[in-house]
């Protein structure tokens, strides 16, 4: 075959080696996978207990991942991609199953119906949060909020009453089907509402109260450990009643930014903000 003069094949890149600590955050995404399909595996046999165990554990690996990938400067398009997708099961098929099998069985077409329902919107909201990874960054004043509420803890909402059931004597109330339809139905509206809720990825610890969070950190570990189950649900319980503050605080810092913005002063940025719309 004839080459022109000087003409020099193209040879194929090779892969440049990657640095195993830059392999940690997609590890632990896949693992918070294994962990959602194992809930699923546990929903299967009727230990309701151990699969919402697998699915907090779930949420305790997605919490870690995005930190630790910002941490270690590992973050990357097929990170963002497969942590949504490990997401969509682990908080959205995985609770909705749990649910399905421990109240909804027999509550026919209508049960289903309520079931897909929360997976769905699940779907929809991560759907948002990955075409928004692109558009302009977002208003100063929303960067310590999510705008509705994370797949993970939509998933610890959708399965309180399961939770709560745990340490009751007679869980027949909770385990009916009217009240988990009506629960699904509540986190999945949350879901992909515009509702702002408190991200803390930001939050700062004033120096005079980090004692204090210290010890209100070992005291909640001790509950967790003496009453896991009533623990839990209470917190879930506190997150909802922080939704009013949340709200308000949202419009307030909305409110006084418009005010800035009339008299021709923008509040000042000092790094770059976003509404954060996941873990």
């Amino acid at each position: 075959m004839f080459r022109p003069t000087g003409f020099k094949t193209p040879r194929p890149r090779r892969l440049r080696s990657l640095s195993f600590n830059r392999l940690i955050p997609n590890i632990l995404t896949l693992l918070a996978l294994c962990a959602g399909l194992t809930a699923i595996r546990y929903g299967l046999q009727g230990n309701w207990q151990r699969a919402v165990i697998a699915i907090l554990f779930a949420g305790i690996l997605d919490a870690l991942d995005g930190r630790i990938a910002r941490l270690l400067h590992g973050t990357s398009k097929f990170g963002a991609e497969l942590d949504s997708l490990s997401d969509i099961v682990s908080f959205g098929v995985a609770p909705a199953v749990l649910i399905y099998f421990w109240s909804m069985q027999g509550a026919g077409a209508w049960g289903w119906a309520a079931v897909l329902l929360f997976p769905v919107c699940c779907a929809l909201r991560l759907a948002r949060f990955n075409t928004m990874l692109g558009e302009a960054d977002a208003p100063p004043y929303a960067h310590n909020f999510f705008i509705g509420i994370p797949a993970p803890a939509a998933a610890g909402l959708a399965l309180l009453p399961m939770v709560a059931s745990f340490e009751t004597a007679d869980d027949r109330l909770l385990a009916f089907p009217e009240v988990n339809a009506a629960v699904l139905a509540a986190v999945s509206f949350l879901m992909v509402s515009r509702v702002p809720t408190w991200a803390g990825k930001r939050l700062r610890v004033p120096h005079d109260y980090v004692l204090p969070v210290l010890l209100l950190v070992g005291v909640l570990a001790a509950f967790l450990v003496t009453a896991p189950w009533t623990t839990i649900a209470l917190l879930a319980l506190v997150y909802l009643a922080s939704f009013p503050f949340s709200i308000r605080a949202y419009r307030r810092l909305r409110r006084e930014a418009d005010q800035l913005r009339v008299l021709g002063a923008e509040p000042e940025q000092d790094e770059p903000a976003d509404i954060p719309l996941d873990e």
